[in-house]
């Protein structure tokens, strides 16, 4: 399986970024552990802080990945635009959020990318992004 991690805006900054929301762990850190874990997968990584760029690499992979784990930072409340590449692309794509996002302020209680994802994962710190690989994982083959 081939599975592309997308991180938007401010997550370049996990590690530094308010780490009682977010923790210590930067993702650069992070990453090599998920691989390590899954030896078996092809896991990417990409980071943006720009939406455009965001549905470029949807865009790019969309089509011959097996999924994407997509934290889109707070584009998750304003953007149609992720909205609607998710739902133009063949591959699964699950909504990750580090934070739970029903705890925090009220406007970021609405994700504008949900009902176009096959799941969402959120309030499990880091290891929400190994629990949507694993639903990747068990969902390979079933539809998006």
């Amino acid at each position: 399986m081939r599975i592309q991690i997308i991180n938007g805006p401010n997550l370049n900054l996990l590690g530094t970024r308010e780490p009682g929301i977010y923790g210590q762990q930067s993702f650069d850190e992070y990453l090599p552990l998920l691989q390590a874990r899954y030896p078996d997968l092809e896991i990417s990584y990409y980071q943006s802080n720009v939406e455009g760029e965001l549905i470029n690499k949807m865009q790019e992979v969309g089509f011959s990945f097996d999924g994407i784990v997509l934290n889109a930072g707070a584009y998750t409340h304003t953007s149609v635009a992720l909205h609607d590449c998710i739902r133009s692309l063949k591959c699964p794509v699950i909504e990750v959020h580090i934070s739970n996002v029903h705890q925090r302020e009220p406007f970021r209680h609405q994700s504008m990318i949900s009902s176009a994802c096959k799941g969402v994962i959120c309030g499990f710190g880091l290891d929400s992004y190994r629990l949507a690989i694993e639903g990747l994982k068990e969902g390979a083959g079933s539809e998006k």
